[in-house]
């Protein structure tokens, strides 16, 4: 069942929450006026827009290829400002992540597991590791995280990226 958000300040207390689950699902809880053909009750498929709010894999999909990139991106010896820095961003980020069960779980993750800054190496293995416990969670495949470079940064080895 997708999560609701359960908040009367903002109006949508009870309403499915889109960036909780996939566009299928949530599209099946809303409340559609049916085409009255004769004999028929049943209403076609909704057409998805381009320009739709994100649901939630597409948001998953969105912002795990950002954080890696940004890991690939950070400083190979980041300052201690920088670091703390971005133990910070990463805490901040996991309160308001979009999808509330999702936060919840990584705000859990990262207390047992908590962010490596010190180094860029350090802290994109971190991030790998992190993604790959939530693929694992959703029964996904593992990515290899000695080629988080080469996936987020460098580009494959084999030149297939140029």
């Amino acid at each position: 069942m997708p999560h609701t958000h359960a908040s009367s300040a903002d109006g949508d207390e009870d309403k499915p929450c889109r960036a909780c689950s996939d566009f299928k699902t949530w599209a099946k809880t809303q409340n559609r006026v049916t085409f009255s053909t004769p004999g028929k009750n049943k209403q076609p498929p909704p057409q998805r827009r381009k320009d739709c709010p994100l649901d939630k894999d597409e948001i998953g999909t969105a912002t795990w290829s950002f954080l890696h990139s940004m890991a690939s991106y950070y400083p190979k010896k980041p300052s201690k400002t920088q670091s703390d820095d971005m133990t910070k961003f990463f805490n901040i980020f996991a309160q308001f992540y979009p999808c509330e069960p999702c936060a919840v779980d990584f705000q859990e993750d990262i207390k047992k597991h908590p962010p490596q800054t010190d180094s860029r190496d350090a802290f994109a293995k971190w991030l790998c590791e992190r993604h790959n416990t939530v693929n694992v969670k959703l029964g996904k495949p593992t990515f290899d995280c000695s080629k988080v470079h080469e996936r987020w940064k460098d580009g494959w080895e084999d030149g297939s990226c140029d």
